[in-house]
């Protein structure tokens, strides 16, 4: 592996480039502020202007497929140099004299940026350069990707779900050989009337558990911050009620961020209080779980089933014990691929490019103590 492109950063950045080449973008002349409101998208606190070391930006460096998309950022950057680079190659080249850089972030790339004053991510995870000193001190401001990626994740969550409960996965497995037959099938589970748990209800968990509300599930969460939550929830629990709250449920989401509380989270321990005919799905992070105790969790029949978009190691390499546990569907961390997805978060990233030029308040500032 040579230059910039290494291993934790490998596949987001492809699927950004596949994303990028392969889908026509629109431009529009300005930002569609009601998207923002409609996303609810949170301000920073204070005025860009207002953090210390900030100077007007003399050179953004953007990640753009094309010159349209570059000229769209160069629109709300006056009298400022947008410079366009496909990944962190090209941009590797432009950092020494960059004030920010906008659609990716690496610890190398902000290594080689002594006048990095903003990061941009494409991304809602953060775990690449949240880390990285001049992030966590506050001398590189940090901006990510928060609720962008909300409609499109709880509707892969929800697939993952009806085919676990619906027995889907084994009826595709069925066809494949010409097997009109009910062998192998688990009885079906009804979400109508079972208890969906939210484990993190932020943006993502949000939309999650507004889709099964509508199926006539009953709802509760957890989170970090607070107890509020919105009415298609019945309960919000704080973080440390999951181990109760787990029990209650026929469905189980993980949608935390990778923060050092969420690490290893779901653990044997966790499991064993699951229902014996309770779903795990994660759309999450792998990080999160124990895989070792999941796969035994699934063989042993603890839990009856899990779909995961996320795994560790990921990606999961051939002849992992994972593939093959008992009654599990496994995606390849694509539930964020999305054609509205990336309409969002072109606006998202031009709106916080004029913000920052203009020295505005931003929007979704990364909060490095919390990790989210």
């Amino acid at each position: 592996m040579t230059g910039y492109w290494f291993p934790n950063l490998i596949l987001p950045n492809l699927i950004a480039a596949v994303l990028f080449l392969n889908w026509a973008p629109v431009y529009a002349e300005s930002t569609d502020t009601s998207l923002i409101a409609e996303m609810g998208l949170e301000e920073g606190a204070a005025l860009v202007r207002e953090m210390p070391g900030w100077v007007p930006p003399r050179k953004i460096v953007v990640l753009a497929e094309n010159a349209a998309r570059v000229a769209s950022f160069q629109a709300v950057a006056p009298g400022v140099n947008v410079v366009g680079v496909r990944g962190p190659r090209e941009a590797a080249a432009h950092m020494k004299d960059a004030d920010a850089l906008v659609g990716m972030c690496s610890p190398q790339l902000l290594a080689d940026a002594p006048r990095l004053k903003w990061v941009q991510s494409q991304l809602a995870g953060v775990d690449g350069c949240i880390d990285v000193p001049r992030v966590r001190s506050g001398e590189i401001l940090f901006t990510n990707m928060q609720r962008v990626n909300g409609s499109n994740v709880a509707e892969h969550a929800m697939a993952l779900i009806l085919a676990l409960t619906r027995q889907i996965n084994v009826a595709v497995v069925n066809q494949q050989s010409e097997e009109w037959s009910r062998r192998g099938f688990a009885p079906p589970q009804d979400l109508d009337g079972g208890t969906l748990l939210v484990v993190g209800l932020g943006g993502i968990g949000t939309e999650i558990a507004r889709r099964a509300h509508a199926f006539n599930m009953r709802v509760i969460a957890t989170r970090n911050s607070s107890r509020t939550g919105p009415d298609f929830v019945d309960y919000v629990g704080l973080a440390d009620e999951l181990p109760e709250m787990i029990a209650q449920a026929d469905v189980v989401v993980n949608a935390t961020p990778l923060t050092p509380a969420t690490t290893d989270l779901f653990d044997s321990a966790l499991f064993k209080r699951m229902k014996s005919s309770a779903y795990f799905i994660n759309i999450g992070r792998g990080g999160s779980v124990v895989t070792d105790d999941l796969v035994a969790a699934l063989n042993t029949g603890t839990i009856a089933g899990a779909g995961l978009d996320v795994t560790a190691p990921e990606p999961l390499p051939a002849n992992h014990p994972l593939w093959n546990a008992r009654n599990i569907i496994i995606t390849p961390h694509m539930a964020g691929s999305s054609r509205i997805k990336m309409d969002r978060m072109w606006i998202v990233m031009r709106e916080n490019v004029r913000r920052y030029v203009a020295g505005e308040k931003m929007l979704s500032v990364v909060d490095v103590e919390q990790g989210y």
